[in-house]
């Protein structure tokens, strides 16, 4: 090999390698990259206190039914939501079979606003009947609770109920479910998402389990989890306050709205402030592994048929509209909305699939495409093709066959 006159020594190398060792070891820490495993495309709750045998099920056939009545053919649900033609077919199937075969993908029974105050006994009852409904599985391949904040007023009853719960299902099931998900609501201070992890922690020890084991969703509700009183970024502290147990932050429309003094009428997901209030939460969790959920909308698909398409088609564009913002899931509060979340997701993948695959064939294959795409975008285009896969608006053999890549290439690719 040539060698050419160079100025900097092999010393200063090392040293310098030396003085920046412990930075390496700590954005290698905190930026782990992706977590690897399947994201829910959205979580549905429902108030503890209605959580039937076969919810899941029940959801399922109400939302089929309410399929058939309202947009029986692929024509007429891509009149009633704007989809191109040619996604409707396609569109129209999977989201039958989706209804079919697993209509919730994410189930939290809640102990929160959603079930309200209710007497010891009686949330007790519930907490129980909750773990055992877990433990005998729901039929969604993630499931948990949320339960009350670590606000004073309702502290004591929250932990009880998240002692319950978990102390139930351990025993039910013999160890805690693959799939489990806890979510803790209106965090107001870094210290309540600590208070969680020690939580977590001390049932953690009680019960043998490896150390880490329970992790936990924060939900972003109040405007102190977003911005502090000196004027500082809040919600990265957050995640160092949970040492390392939270797993998602989920935004709350409505309680976040109020709080900042948004007229009902106009609470939404697309408001500036819940943009806002998503920026922050996007940033804070770039590259750690903590995935992001957006809210809900609380218009329902009910009543005659053109009511049901406005709600439908409402609720289509707020899903697309989070989906281009990689916020790749929300919540769902009614049955009828699993129509139109699973047809908008469907549609944005099968959409923008043949594009990706283009992209990522001249990528892999050292040539120049259309576009002109680095490594970082190489990932997200992986991602993006793994994602419509893991949802069900791609088979893996369709990906494969426009990608040229398995699902091994495409993890390795997307930095999993």
């Amino acid at each position: 090999m040539t060698r050419h006159p160079t100025t900097f020594g092999p010393g200063l190398t090392a040293r310098l390698g030396a003085s920046l060792a412990a930075v390496d070891a700590e954005l290698a820490r905190r930026y782990p990259g992706d977590a690897g495993t399947r994201q829910p495309v959205h979580t549905v709750y429902v108030p503890a206190d209605a959580v039937p045998p076969g919810l899941v099920r029940s959801w399922g056939d109400r939302a089929l039914a309410a399929l058939d009545e309202h947009a029986p053919s692929a024509g007429a649900l891509a009149a009633a939501l704007g989809l191109p033609a040619e996604l409707a077919g396609p569109v129209h199937d999977r989201v039958r079979a989706k209804l079919a075969a697993e209509p919730v993908e994410d189930l939290r029974i809640d102990f929160e606003d959603g079930y309200g105050r209710r007497s010891d006994a009686e949330e007790d009852e519930a907490a129980v009947r909750a773990a055992e409904s877990v433990a005998a599985g729901t039929g969604a391949p993630f499931a948990g609770i949320r339960a009350k904040s670590m606000e004073a007023a309702v502290r004591d009853r929250g932990i009880r109920t998240l002692d319950l719960f978990l102390t139930t299902l351990i025993a039910a099931a013999g160890g805690l479910p693959d799939g489990l998900v806890l979510t803790l609501p209106k965090v107001t201070h870094a210290e309540q998402a600590a208070a969680m992890a020690r939580l977590a922690g001390e049932f953690e020890r009680a019960h043998a389990l490896e150390p880490g084991r329970i992790r936990f969703e924060v939900q972003i509700e109040t405007t102190q989890a977003v911005l502090g009183p000196d004027g500082r970024a809040t919600v990265a502290r957050l995640l160092d306050a949970g040492e390392g147990r939270v797993s998602a932050l989920h935004y709350g429309t409505f309680d976040y709205s109020a709080a900042c003094g948004i007229a009902p009428a106009h609470q939404s997901p697309d408001h500036p402030a819940a943009d806002h209030a998503k920026a922050v939460m996007q940033v804070a969790v770039a590259g750690t592994g903590v995935r992001l959920s957006d809210g809900s909308t609380n218009v329902l698909p009910v009543g005659p048929r053109e009511q049901v398409h406005a709600a439908w088609r409402l609720h289509h564009d707020l899903v697309r509209r989070s989906l281009a913002r990689a916020y790749y899931q929300g919540w769902d509060m009614h049955p009828g909305h699993l129509v139109s979340r699973y047809a908008a997701v469907y549609a944005f993948y099968r959409e923008g699939l043949p594009a990706a695959a283009e992209r990522l064939v001249a990528y892999t294959g050292g040539e120049q495409g259309r576009v002109l795409d680095e490594p970082a975008t190489a990932r997200a285009l992986a991602g993006y093709v793994l994602r419509a896969v893991d949802c069900g608006a791609v088979d893996a053999e369709e990906a494969a066959r426009l990608t040229g890549l398995g699902r091994g290439e495409l993890e390795g690719l997307a930095g999993r």
